[in-house]
């Protein structure tokens, strides 16, 4: 009899990549080779982007391309203006973003093929037209027709800060969101990755695939947990972490931000969130909610031995860098977008259908009886 099957498809592998790798005992990250302690604060988002989706670190020349490559690519097409006002007032967040992807797909010239240059160029427009999507939902939401137009001199980071705050960023905030994107662009085979890839290898489209990441992205067990974060320092008491924290555990209930289910040791992309989350609180002069997550962190750890992960410091770096808190989620998609789209060019490129097996456990031996007779 084949053994049990592994609840969750913990430890099973599921696909070969050569987009990330994670070191769990160690507690290391890497994209295609690179170590992220090596790429955090050095290497841009979008030279990251570069080395997900086209194989390697962008050389100047190639940076350029790439970057004019996004600029060109950001315009949204005739659907998804048309409906973004009446999407963004009926629609969280991420079902905003689960619908614009998908009339994005409509709108783009290359939404009939999946050959490699035409997936390389979808790759491109997909990246620089997420982050847009989040600010002009944003927009129309609070009452504005459009955010302020970007500045071509800026980054993905500076710009997105520029359109949701309303303000130009200063050189810091923007490096130091930058290295948040760079932080969150790939994870191996997270759930919305697995839903990405198991959509492409039926061959179809990649913004259905991006669709079927992002509508997996929505559900709590995957993301949301930096928003759930935030909405825990917000509740408790400044002066009264330790206690609420240990109440919490002491009633069973599960405190967000910690722990994971590959690192079994700090997370890598946690220390540098840490470091960005006391620099910001410092230059903000409000060190309010990096006190209450050092506290909260420390309390954890002593009662029950875990480590912050990815999504805890995420949340105050982000409420720092004036960021509303319901879009902490769509934000880790703009990062990822750069991830997911290099997986979905991956398995194109090397396709066979993701079709798993499973254990039937129901009843067996039934018979059929007439309507009358059961």
């Amino acid at each position: 009899m084949a053994d049990k099957p592994t609840k969750g498809l913990a430890d099973v592998v599921a696909a070969s990549t050569a987009l990330s790798d994670i070191d769990g005992k160690a507690g290391r990250l890497f994209y295609r080779g690179y170590d992220i302690h090596d790429l955090a604060g050095r290497t841009t988002f979008e030279e990251t982007a570069h080395l997900l989706q086209r194989g390697k670190l962008p050389t100047r020349a190639e940076l350029a391309a790439y970057v004019d490559e996004l600029h060109d690519g950001r315009a949204l097409g005739v659907l998804v203006s048309h409906n973004l006002p009446e999407i963004a007032s009926k629609q969280k967040p991420m079902e905003a973003l689960r619908s614009l992807v998908s009339l994005a797909g409509a709108d783009d010239p290359d939404k009939d093929s999946i050959a490699p240059d035409a997936n390389l160029r979808k790759a491109a427009r997909l990246t620089a037209q997420q982050p847009l999507l989040v600010a002009q939902y944003h927009a129309f939401r609070t009452g504005k027709d459009v955010p302020p137009e970007p500045d071509p001199s800026l980054s993905i980071a500076g710009n997105f800060l520029l359109q949701v705050t309303g303000r130009v960023p200063s050189q810091r905030e923007a490096e130091l969101f930058d290295t948040c994107l760079v932080l969150h662009a790939d994870h191996t085979m997270n759930a919305s990755t697995f839903a990405a890839r198991v959509c492409a290898a039926t061959l179809s489209d990649m913004h259905s695939a991006i669709v079927a990441a992002i509508g997996t992205l929505k559900g709590p067990l995957h993301g949301g947990a930096n928003e759930q974060v935030m909405k825990t320092l917000e509740s408790i008491s400044p002066g009264n972490v330790a206690q609420a924290v240990r109440e919490k555990l002491d009633a069973h209930e599960k405190i967000m931000g910690f722990g994971h289910r590959v690192y079994k040791t700090e997370d890598p992309r946690a220390t540098h969130l840490r470091r960005m989350s006391a620099e910001l609180a410092e230059s903000t002069g409000d060190d309010t909610y990096y006190r209450m997550s050092k506290e909260m962190e420390e309390v954890v750890f002593e009662s029950k031995g875990l480590y912050p992960n990815v999504d805890f410091y995420a949340a105050s770096v982000y409420h720092y860098l004036g960021i509303p808190t319901d879009l902490f989620t769509p934000v880790f998609s703009i990062s990822r977008m750069s991830g997911w789209t290099a997986h979905v060019i991956e398995q194109h490129a090397d396709n066979r259908l993701i079709r798993p097996d499973s254990e039937y456990i129901g009843e067996r031996d039934q018979k059929w009886k007439p309507i009358d007779e059961r």
